[in-house]
Parts: structure tokens; C-alpha cells; sequence
């Protein structure tokens, strides 16, 4: 497995893979892997012949105040489980690398990021969105994978590389869960033991608002719904509860799937988001 920390480094090697008639898969990380991580590395490597996964804490996606510095890093440990499930090439550039003095330009994904978790995060999106331009441009990959539990992230990212005309294809990979339902995440490493007892009150509360829309509820009351069954579990602070069309992330008064239902919440001092689908059913 190769390591590049240059951008020089990592298009030298996406090139030679190139030469060789290689499909490039990419899998984008902020480093602390977890199953969920591993999951995508996967895919890729069914898909692809040559396995991009980059190492790196975006500063630019992190509001001030949030969790920029305290933010796991395990770079060796990471390394190590990318080496043991297949990956050709890990990118863990540094700051200065990605961001040079002087860099002036930003990518924003207009009416996609001002919804859900936009208002909370500000800058967060164009943050994701400028990151994301700037490796894709660096590992030219075919496909890239990304975790449906950023649902937002993942819907803004397909219409930034459609406007852009960039010719990869985003994929999106199942959320992967704790068997108790709570859906993984570094930021889980923060909870606290009794908060982690009650994390999977979130999933549940998402399964009880995915019942009121399966069942022709609308918006309005799928968002109660979830806020009902979340009311059991005191130690939660709501952020948000929204139910949205998947494609367009709009809301609107018609009854019924498909909806996306996403909720953000504090427990304790961690701030998880979590979101389930349900599908318009087949004729």
C-alpha cells in the first residue's frame, strides 16, 4: 500500500494506475475509521481496481466552536486497517497541502446546504463541497463512495458533480449500525457511557416517524411523530426533525413517500445526526 502526502504524490500514483487500465474508486475520510468507513472501502474494492482512501480533518468544514482540534485522530491505526482490507492508495496530506496561502476560491452548492443542517453549521457545506472538489480533482476517481447517514452531504455532492460536469459517479452505501441501531460514527467516541445507552432512542424515533409516513402521513406529521418518540428519551436536545423529498431535499405539503426524515440532536455535548428513507411502494 502506498502512502502519499503530496498532491504531486497522489497524482503520480492515480496515474500510473491509469496506465495500467485501472478503475479508480475513492473513498474521502476524516480519518478515526469504523465499520462504516470499512464498508465503503469495500464496495469500492468489489467495484473498482484500485482503491483511493484519503486521511483528512477538513478544517474548513468545522464552524467556529465546533470540534476541529478535539476531533479523533488515528492515523497509524487507520493506515493499518486500510492495509488489511485492500486499499492501493491512502492520501493524508496536511493543512498546508490542501490549502496553500493565498487560496481564494470556494464551491457552494446553492439551496441544497441553506436546509437541514445548513443553519446550524454555517459554512459547513461549502467547506464539504470545496474539500470534495479539490480530491476529486487530485485522484481523478471513477466512482466515489460516501455513507448515506450524511444524506444531505451525499444529495448536495451528486448536484455538485453534475453541475460541475465532473465524470465521476457518487455512490451512496447503506448506513451502518450498531445492533442496537445507533448508526456509526467517530463522533460516537465521545458519548459518554450512560448517553450511550440512550443513543439508539434516535433510530428508534426516526423508525416511528417512518411508520406515520408509510402510512400517508404528511410532513408535518412525520416530523411530530419523530419529535413524539424522542420525547421519551429526556436526554436528548432536538435540533432539528425534517421530513424532505430524497432528490431535492424540499418540503412540501403532499402526503406520503418518498421522504428522507432527519433528525440532529445533542446528547450530552455530541451532536449526532441520523435519517431513514422510505420508499414510494411499487404498483
Amino acid at each position: 500500500m502506498q502512502v502519499a502526502r503530496t498532491i504531486a504524490e497522489a497524482r503520480v500514483a492515480v496515474a500510473a494506475a491509469r496506465r495500467a487500465g485501472k478503475a479508480v474508486g475513492l473513498v474521502p475520510t476524516m480519518g478515526a475509521l469504523h465499520e462504516g468507513h470499512l464498508s465503503l472501502v469495500r464496495r469500492a474494492r468489489e467495484e473498482c481496481d484500485f482503491v483511493v482512501l484519503t486521511i483528512f480533518v477538513n478544517p474548513t468544514q468545522f464552524a467556529p466552536g465546533e470540534d476541529y482540534a478535539q476531533y479523533p485522530r488515528a492515523e497509524e491505526r487507520d493506515r493499518a486497517l486500510a492495509e488489511a482490507e485492500g486499499v492501493d492508495l491512502v492520501f493524508a496530506p496536511s493543512t498546508e497541502e490542501m490549502y496553500p496561502p493565498g487560496a481564494l476560491t470556494t464551491v457552494h452548492v446553492d439551496g441544497l446546504t441553506e436546509v437541514m443542517c445548513g443553519p446550524f453549521r454555517p459554512g459547513h457545506f461549502d467547506g464539504v463541497t470545496t474539500v470534495m472538489a479539490k480530491l476529486l480533482n487530485i485522484t481523478t476517481p471513477d466512482r466515489a463512495y460516501f455513507g448515506q447517514k450524511d444524506f444531505q452531504q451525499l444529495q448536495i455532492l451528486r448536484r455538485m458533480t453534475r453541475d460541475l460536469d465532473l465524470p465521476v459517479a457518487i455512490v451512496g452505501c447503506p448506513t451502518v449500525r450498531e445492533p442496537d441501531g445507533l448508526a456509526l460514527s467517530s463522533r460516537n467516541a465521545y458519548l459518554s457511557e450512560e448517553d450511550r445507552q440512550a443513543a439508539p432512542a434516535l433510530h428508534r424515533a426516526l423508525l416511528a416517524g417512518a411508520r406515520v409516513a408509510a402510512r400517508g402521513g404528511t410532513a408535518d406529521e412525520v416530523e411530530e411523530g419523530v419529535r413524539a418518540a424522542l420525547a421519551s428519551e429526556p436526554r436528548f436536545q432536538l435540533q432539528y426533525v425534517e421530513a424532505r423529498r430524497p432528490d431535492t431535499l424540499r418540503r412540501d405539503s403532499l402526503p406520503g413517500p418518498p421522504l428522507v426524515i432527519a433528525v440532529a440532536a445533542h446528547l450530552g455535548a455530541t451532536r449526532l445526526i441520523d435519517n431513514v428513507v422510505v420508499e414510494k411502494e411499487s404498483p
